[in-house]
């Protein structure tokens, strides 16, 4: 695994910014930052190139909406020559808490939008994902206004908290593999 692909997932634009939705965004953004990682638009995507232990790492934020970052995501992918098993789409997930995380080689899309169009767009739900956990707190009716919500002031601490936590499960993925990864943070809590 020399070359890896992250996939943040998000939408564009300053009104969908450090939302619950485009945490994806937050995650990709911290990871480039640690490693002096500079994004710039290109196609389909913001793209930021790191390099870490002798590894090269293709980040992307797509610029194409949630609902068709399949787009992006298969671009890139194949633009840089990278295997599907050696990707990471860092998505959020109303299913899981919000002090929890899970990192999978596979599954189904559970709804999200920006899954779907990837799983349609490559034909397959096997590819690795890090599913960050932001709760279900809404009154019925009221997922999408939760979702592309902002975080509330108490939860910001916990956010970046895991924020961090998930750069380094990036970083794990990266140097040790799914599996053991798995194993570290799928247990994790984080308060």
């Amino acid at each position: 695994m020399s070359k890896i692909l992250i996939v943040g997932l998000g939408n564009i634009g300053t009104e969908y910014a450090h939302t619950r939705h485009n945490i994806g965004f937050d995650v990709v953004n911290s990871f480039a930052l640690k490693h002096s990682g500079m994004f710039k638009t290109d196609r389909l995507a913001e793209v930021a190139e790191v390099k870490w232990k002798g590894k090269t790492f293709i980040c992307i934020k797509p610029t194409t909406y949630m609902n068709l970052s399949g787009k992006a995501f298969k671009y890139w992918m194949d633009k840089e020559k990278i295997l599907l098993e050696h990707t990471l789409t860092i998505v959020d997930e109303i299913a899981l808490p919000l002090t929890k995380m899970r990192i999978r080689p596979s599954g189904s899309a559970a709804g999200h939008n920006g899954l779907r169009d990837i799983e349609q767009t490559l034909g397959t739900d096997k590819y690795p994902r890090l599913r960050f956990g932001i709760g279900n707190h809404f009154p019925k009716g009221m997922q999408v206004e939760y979702v592309l919500g902002k975080w509330l002031k108490e939860e910001l601490p916990i956010v970046n908290k895991k924020t961090e936590v998930a750069v380094e499960a990036i970083e794990s993925f990266a140097a040790i593999g799914i599996e053991r990864t798995m194993n570290m943070y799928n247990n994790m809590e984080i308060a």
